[in-house]
């Protein structure tokens, strides 16, 4: 038996059209379409480093960190791809302006050493980046702490037209206690006229030598993270923000601009420890 040879007009409607309308019906219909599941970029964290003084050679106490050490950390921090930002992009992302910026790095310096003039500026000046220094004001030009005339400099200092990296803080006039100072008061209003002395005065002053305004206040020895009065003191006087000495990352928005945790950049720490923290 001789088996027929089917017709062009049986082809086109027996394969070709069903064909049509199947393609033509995943068109209309979104079901068919394939779609690519979304996946939510990882947001990271954001560090603030603390140092202290840093020293050419071998450190002599917790506080010191050599210079060596010093361009280790910056080197992790851009072999890991962490961004070094400043309380400005902080800020940004604290109140929903900015997403994200990833694991992310702040640095800072505490009291006003004069190797932030000789060792710290060079180096960061290198390798172009950001750091906010805090200044005990009443130690400014004395001993072993850096001038007025430097920290001038170093603050007008542009990478290019209007961006300059190093911005300067309070740590306060004399460095006190802040907290425990509470009970050499009679008065709640005596306190608080001490707290706008050393919250207030140390901003006025840093402003004359410094182009624009002071947002942060570093807490001096850590002391009174969290406390109500501390906290009102710095925004009756035009602060932003508080960084305290609590070990900890920036892991959410909602994260208290009073209440910014760190890490201490100490004598010995292994910069492993901030890709720990970063989860890394």
């Amino acid at each position: 038996m001789i088996n027929e040879i089917p017709s062009i007009d049986y082809f086109l409607r027996m394969i070709i059209r069903p064909v049509f309308l199947l393609l033509l019906s995943c068109i209309a219909l979104p079901a068919c379409k394939p779609e690519q599941e979304e996946i939510p970029a990882d947001e990271g964290k954001i560090i603030v480093l603390m140092y202290h003084r840093i020293v050419e050679d071998t450190p002599e106490n917790l506080y010191e960190r050599s210079l060596r050490d010093l361009e280790s950390d910056i080197k992790y921090l851009i072999t890991n791809n962490i961004t070094i930002i400043d309380f400005n992009d902080l800020g940004s992302v604290l109140t929903g302006n900015k997403k994200s910026y990833g694991n992310s790095a702040i640095i800072t310096f505490d009291d006003g050493d004069c190797s932030w003039y000789s060792l710290v500026r060079p180096l960061l000046e290198r390798y172009r980046i950001k750091a906010t220094f805090f200044l005990w004001t009443d130690m400014i030009g004395k001993d072993s702490f850096i001038s007025w005339e430097e920290v001038e400099n170093m603050s007008h200092y542009a990478i290019s037209p209007g961006i300059r990296p190093f911005t300067f803080g309070s740590h306060s006039c004399s460095h006190p206690f802040l907290h425990q100072s509470r009970d050499s008061f009679s008065t709640n209003e005596d306190y608080n006229s001490f707290l706008d002395y050393e919250l207030g005065a140390s901003r006025q002053i840093i402003e004359k030598h410094t182009p624009g305004s002071v947002q942060v206040f570093a807490l001096p020895y850590g002391d009174g993270a969290g406390d109500s009065d501390i906290i009102d003191a710095a925004i009756r006087n035009g602060y932003e923000f508080i960084r305290t000495s609590i070990w900890g990352t920036i892991d959410t928005p909602s994260t208290d601009p009073f209440l910014i945790p760190c890490l201490p950049m100490l004598d010995s720490t292994d910069p492993e420890l901030i890709g720990a923290y970063l989860g890394l």
